[in-house]
């Protein structure tokens, strides 16, 4: 039964009526009630064609009349959704009508209903609908950006409706069998693939003097702009420099300035931000915007025209970054400077007079948006003037002091602390560029008597909301975090009168007095902020003592206590990724910078056993920190006392400071990638430093101030150091040292000569490639450098060929003792196991025994002289009617029968009458001794 039937069936049918059956057996047939045509949507077949003919016709009396009611039936035929198939005939529809309006405004209407459709949902027949239609649906939405040049104020706006439909889509009222519905992004994919963004882009021109048309094209664009595709178009129209320029223009809706701020956010995000900075890096633009920020700055009251104004901030501030922008020349920079200062700084300017801050969250935001823009301003050295006639520094300084009590301010105490670490922060940017101001305001004194203050056990709650704050809740570190980084940024400007100060202000004894207490205060929660607390004081006291051989005095022993307590961290530690390792980074440059050069430092630093935690350090085999100790380690070994040290350290496995060095050498030429055999021996006596860098370099000439790539091989790895520090320890006596270690150490005595036969076969190799003939004697001169260099490899090669068949016959000496000692184990072994089957076949078998007794005492009579001298006495050596084979004493105890059964251990001999006593002492007679009856022997009967 087909659809239609099946309805009819149903509307034939009376509501409430039941299907009788003639028979019971007769299977009932139950009609298929489906929704009615104003339930469900039927397309009724339409020829477009001929309707875009009749519109296409000109010439006619009624032919107006004609079209009108032939794109009447188009609309009512696509009420529900337009097919994707007939899209491009619809659009063409459109813009047949869309081209009378000129001459006939009658085709408004049907215009604007025909976009209206358009704000339905696309419809598919075929999932395969949306790709092989895709050409034509991005073209026909595409042409709805061509149309706002209509001059039709209705038609423009319902345009604009219809786009913004593309984002709020909604399902069609009615389903429309056979067809689905498109993806809800379809429509925007379209808009995207067809640049119906840049299209509207270009049409605000037309709309300068319209308000409400160019608020609406605003509002399109709005949603446009959230896809970075379109953002894309848009920059291409310069949109951010149009939009931009009419900020200004008369809006009594305030919707101008807010959308076009959105759109502005939107561009900045989603497109390059370099283009959008240039667009708007002009003086119209930046005029608009500082006008607009000066109106919600001084007039806006709103919660909304306060978010407004800190919007406008941001994007200045992103715009100020581009040096070619002018803000000076608008005037905005001053504008800025005055509405972040005038708050701490007086001032009698009329634009702030009456202004204050209040403790809203947007005025807090503002607050912190202009010290922002501070630190940009900086940067432009043509501001710095602006900076000091503005009074930064002072105004920054107000809030480097410990809070007051009782004051009134308009700040929470959390924004004020939020605040006073952003302005420390500002301080860091933006002091070292107005040392003169820094000084006038006598900016050391405030930062020392705050560092006083957060070192002190004075009550303070710090709330550390802030990213400024992290770390820092409940306690003064944060404070002092971003204090020690101001002075940190003041001394490594190297300014002598401002370091000058800070020594006559005590700093260095402050400073290492903060650091004690630091490691005292120490727990895990604040692990991280007082690692760099710590390492900041190292940096600070380094710049300040360097070069200065008082302030290293100064610096004295209890600064080189707290380097070795550093240097005493747990190695695990220095892969925590707390900061131990910037932290370590300081302190070696701090022994640097504070001990080298200062001879009562430098001897405590090795009584107190610096050498050998450098050494531990060093040790560990971080390539790192080697480089550094190992500069380190050079210039300590010009102190006499430190060759004792080194020689005497042992780290694992007993391995001293010579074998590490040889050790790190080894290691350092297998990354650099020299030739060497599997001995270590040289393969290439021309070339035995070359590393795989230097083999693929060519010899280039270069002028006489650049350094060659052999010179500068010297300061890229750590070679050069290690053969430094072996020569001051004497390389004829370096203890523990393998065969392999002598093997090396025959390349690193010879470092120095290597190297310079590298430089003199590149000079060689200059001159060649410049075609330069040099005289008859330096060409000698050069060809017997180079011979000689290769004689001294050739000779260092000879000597470890020795050196290394020397160890192999003292391993082949070692290996044969070591098989002797295994033979004779063996051959031990054998004759233990023969004993023992001796023994076991005397002590099992009475003839065996017997046998062994008389070759015994055979071998006793052989052993005798054959003649007895005269008037000699004979004593017998062994005990008569004893039947062992061994050796008998003066006491033999058998312990394998009872006493009780063989009257006693020596029942048969004389030695039966004595006795040991249980004290000790010699053998002493028994007066009476029991005996044991035999039994009798039982005669067989």
């Amino acid at each position: 039964m087909s659809t239609a039937e099946a309805a009819a069936t149903a509307q034939a049918r009376e509501p409430g009526s039941r299907i009788k059956f003639s028979s019971p057996r007769q299977i009932p047939v139950v009609g298929v009630v489906t929704e009615d045509e104003e339930a469900q949507g039927v397309f009724k077949p339409m020829d477009l064609n001929r309707v875009i003919k009749l519109l296409e016709e000109t010439g006619k009396d009624d032919l107006e009349e004609k079209q009108l009611k032939s794109v009447k039936k188009v609309v009512q035929c696509y009420q529900n959704g337009l097919p994707l198939r007939d899209l491009a005939q619809i659009f063409k529809i459109l813009n047949l009508c869309a081209g009378k309006i000129f001459k006939k405004p009658h085709f408004i209407e049907p215009a604007c209903n025909i976009l209206k459709l358009c704000g339905l949902p696309f419809l598919k027949k075929k999932v395969s609908d949306e790709i092989t239609y895709a050409e034509d649906t991005a073209n026909s939405v595409a042409l709805l950006g061509d149309l706002m040049i209509i001059p039709s104020s209705e038609l423009r706006i319902q345009i604009c409706k219809c786009i913004i439909d593309f984002y709020h889509a909604e399902p069609p009222k009615k389903h429309i069998t056979g067809y689905q519905q498109a993806s809800s992004s379809y429509k925007i994919k379209m808009a995207e693939v067809g640049g119906l963004a840049k299209t509207m882009v270009q049409s605000l021109v037309v709309f300068e003097n319209q308000l409400v048309e160019k608020l609406w094209v605003l509002k399109t664009l709005q949603h446009l702009s959230a896809s970075e595709v379109n953002c894309t178009l848009m920059v291409k129209a310069q949109a951010a420099s149009g939009i931009c320029a009419h900020l200004n223009d008369p809006d009594p809706s305030g919707q101008l300035l807010f959308r076009s701020s959105e759109i502005l956010w939107n561009l900045l995000e989603k497109s390059s931000k370099e283009e959008i900075i240039q667009q708007l890096s002009n003086l119209e633009c930046l005029l608009a915007l500082k006008k607009v920020f000066k109106n919600l700055f001084t007039r806006g009251l709103s919660h909304y025209d306060r978010q407004l104004r800190n919007d406008i901030l941001v994007i200045t501030t992103i715009i100020s970054q581009n040096p070619g922008a002018p803000m000076i020349e608008c005037g905005f920079t001053r504008d800025l400077i005055l509405f972040a200062t005038f708050n701490e700084v007086k001032s009698q300017n009329p634009l702030v007079k009456g202004l204050k801050f209040s403790n809203s969250y947007e005025d807090f935001e503002l607050k912190k948006l202009l010290f922002n823009i501070i630190v940009t301003f900086c940067k432009d050295l043509s501001t710095i003037q602006l900076l000091i006639d503005g009074k930064v520094i002072l105004a920054l300084f107000t809030y480097v002091k410990k809070p007051e009590k009782h004051k009134i301010v308009e700040w929470s105490a959390a924004q004020y602390e939020e605040l006073q670490l952003h302005a420390i922060a500002t301080l860091s940017s933006v002091a070292p560029f107005l040392i003169d101001e820094y000084m006038l305001y006598q900016g050391n004194a405030h930062i020392l008597a705050f560092l006083e203050w957060c070192d002190s056990e004075d009550s303070f709650f710090s709330h550390g909301n802030s990213f400024h704050g992290t770390g820092g809740r409940g306690n003064k570190f944060a404070q002092m975090r971003y204090s020690l980084r101001l002075l940190r940024a003041m001394v490594y400007l190297e300014h002598e009168t401002i370091n000058k100060d800070l020594c006559e202000k005590r700093a260095i004894q402050q400073l290492i007095g903060i650091f004690k207490n630091t490691i005292s205060k120490y727990n895990d929660k604040e692990e991280a902020i007082l690692l760099e607390i710590q390492s900041d004081i190292l940096l600070i006291l380094s710049g300040l003592c360097e070069h200065h051989i008082p302030r290293k005095e100064i610096f004295g022993t209890e600064g080189v206590d707290i380097i070795l307590h550093v240097m005493k961290t747990d190695p695990k530690k220095l892969q925590s990724g707390l900061g131990c390792n910037v932290l370590l980074f300081s302190t070696l440059d701090s022994i640097w910078c504070c001990i080298f050069g200062c001879y009562p430092s430098e001897d405590y630093f090795l009584e107190k056993e610096g050498i050998f935690l450098l050494l531990d350090l060093m040790a560990l085999n971080q390539k790192k920190f080697c480089n550094l100790i190992l500069g380190i380690m050079v210039e300590f070994c010009d102190n006499p006392k430190t060759v004792a040290h080194v020689n005497a350290w042992r780290g694992k496995k007993d391995q001293t400071a010579a074998s590490l060095l040889i050790k790190l050498w080894r290691k350092e030429e297998k990354e650099l990638g020299v030739k060497r055999d599997k001995h270590g021996k040289i393969v290439d006596t021309k070339k035995p430093l070359f590393t795989s860098f230097q083999e693929e370099q060519k010899i280039t000439p270069l002028p006489a101030n650049c350094p060659t790539i052999a010179v500068m091989d010297v300061a890229e790895n750590i070679r050069a150091k290690i053969y430094a520090v072996l020569g001051k320890l004497d390389f004829e006596n370096l203890p523990g040292l393998s065969a392999e270690d002598f093997v090396t150490l025959c390349i690193i005595h010879r470092y120095l000569d290597f190297k310079i036969g590298e430089i003199w076969n590149e000079i060689y190799e200059e001159i060649k490639l410049e075609k330069l003939r040099p005289v008859t004697t330096d060409k000698k001169n050069l060809e017997s450098i180079i011979t000689a260099s290769e004689n001294i490899g050739k000779m260092v090669a000879s000597l470890q060929s020795k050196m290394i068949e020397s160890q192999a016959c003292q391993d082949v000496q070692n290996e044969q003792k070591v098989y002797t000692k295994v033979q004779a184990t063996h051959k031990q072994r054998e004759l233990a196991n023969k004993s023992w089957e001796n023994f076991l076949a005397r002590t099992s078998n009475v003839k065996t025994l017997k046998k062994a007794k008389r070759l015994q005492e055979k071998g006793i009579e052989s052993s005798r002289y054959s003649e007895r001298p005269p008037n000699a006495i004979f004593h017998r050596t062994d005990i008569k009617g004893l039947n062992t084979t061994v050796p008998s004493g003066g006491v033999v105890t058998v312990e394998s029968t009872p006493a009780r059964l063989v009257g006693g251990p020596l029942a048969d001999t004389d030695i039966a009458l004595k006795k040991l006593p249980i004290r000790g002492g010699g053998l002493q007679r028994v007066k009476t001794v029991k005996t044991v009856n035999e039994p009798e022997k039982s005669v067989p009967t």
